[in-house]
């Protein structure tokens, strides 16, 4: 029953709270006190430090924890050409008032030339002799939060040309991605997510967009994405309600979306937050084809508080009513840093939880 192809029984969504040697370096940097070759000796220690973490625990997919980046969106999607990230309110409105201080501008034709986090992926292949897994933000993250009034007039008068655009430029990443050799690349695209909550729809309708339909529209521009997907570049994609220092954004159940995300994209496997009873049952695993996975992210990132095993088994019991067991796999809902400053939770805390799926992993499927 165990996997030895992505996505892995015990798995892990990508990002990890960032060390303390990490995060005086990148102090140092803003201050000028150091410069970028001392930054990226910091970052490449740190990096392979967690790789052999990350190994030990017995992890197969294994990332650089995030360990470059500020945010897990913004750093990709501002390198893109026509995309220029500028200071003010993202629109990312957390509960508990908190507000992201950055947002993305359209400001030409949106296309692909090159991409530093190439390197970064190369760096992680060269440092393990597991699977290297990468991860972006979903194609939709350049879309969904600012919409049409973060594009400066006249650069797309037909929106149809932007969707298509961003699908066109991510399906050149990707094949850079595979030529540098990735066979294991995830797109967070935690739209399809927030479709599901009625606030989210909206916000949506308010600024003149159709929930309805931007989820057809979202699966398309993942489609284009993927047109030339080699058979053995395993796509998986991440969906969660928002993480961002413990707190979150969305909520709803999975239904409204269920058969256009499992169905309309060719992706391998699915990355689903089910910690909390805001992610709704298990019911919409039912739109799931044979052949495609779902990692059940049953451990929450948000908290230290390690789970029992048995709550954890209990709930893979509950989802096998809608889905085989030899299409799920376990991981934690989220990542453990969306953006730099991290959830709260210690850094022991984070890895109990991932050795934890690991041995659950091993007991429910060997």
């Amino acid at each position: 029953m165990n996997r030895s192809t992505p996505p892995f029984r015990a798995d892990m969504v990508g990002s990890l709270l960032r060390t303390a040697p990490l995060k005086d370096a990148r102090e140092k940097f803003k201050a000028g006190e150091i410069d970028a070759a001392a930054l990226k000796a910091v970052e490449d220690a740190e990096i392979v430090k967690i790789i052999r973490k990350q190994e030990e625990i017995g992890l197969n997919g294994i990332t650089d924890g995030e360990f470059r980046r500020a945010y897990w969106h913004f750093d990709f999607l501002e390198q893109l050409d026509g995309v220029t990230s500028i200071d003010g309110d993202s629109g990312m409105n957390f509960k508990g008032g908190v507000g992201v201080p950055k947002a993305l501008r359209i400001t030409g034709k949106v296309g692909y030339s090159g991409h530093p986090m190439v390197d970064h992926f190369r760096f992680v292949k060269a440092n393990t002799s597991r699977t290297a897994k990468m991860t972006i933000p979903g194609p939709s993250m350049l879309h969904y939060r600012g919409g049409r009034k973060m594009m400066n007039v006249g650069v797309y008068p037909d929106m149809d040309g932007f969707y298509s655009d961003v699908g066109n430029a991510y399906a050149k990443a990707v094949a850079d991605f595979y030529a540098a050799g990735c066979r294991y690349l995830q797109l967070d695209d935690i739209s399809f997510a927030y479709l599901c909550d009625p606030e989210q729809r909206q916000m949506l309708k308010d600024r003149g967009d159709d929930p309805e339909k931007q989820p057809d529209i979202y699966a398309g521009m993942v489609r284009t994405a993927l047109a030339n997907k080699p058979a053995d570049l395993a796509i998986t994609m991440h969906l969660c309600r928002g993480n961002f220092r413990s707190t979150f954004i969305a909520s709803g159940g999975y239904e409204p979306v269920a058969e256009v995300l499992f169905n309309a994209m060719p992706v391998d496997g699915y990355f689903m937050e089910w910690d909390t009873d805001r992610a709704g049952g298990f019911e919409p695993l039912r739109f799931l084809p044979k052949g495609k996975h779902v990692v059940l992210g049953l451990v929450t990132s948000k908290t230290g508080t390690l789970e029992k095993k048995d709550d954890i088994r209990r709930r893979i019991d509950e989802a096998t009513k809608y889905v085989s067991l030899d299409q799920l796999c376990l991981s934690p809902q989220c990542g453990f840093a969306s953006t730099q400053e991290g959830n709260t939770l210690a850094e022991e805390e984070q890895w109990a939880k991932l050795r934890m799926i690991v041995e659950l992993a091993e007991e429910v499927w060997g």
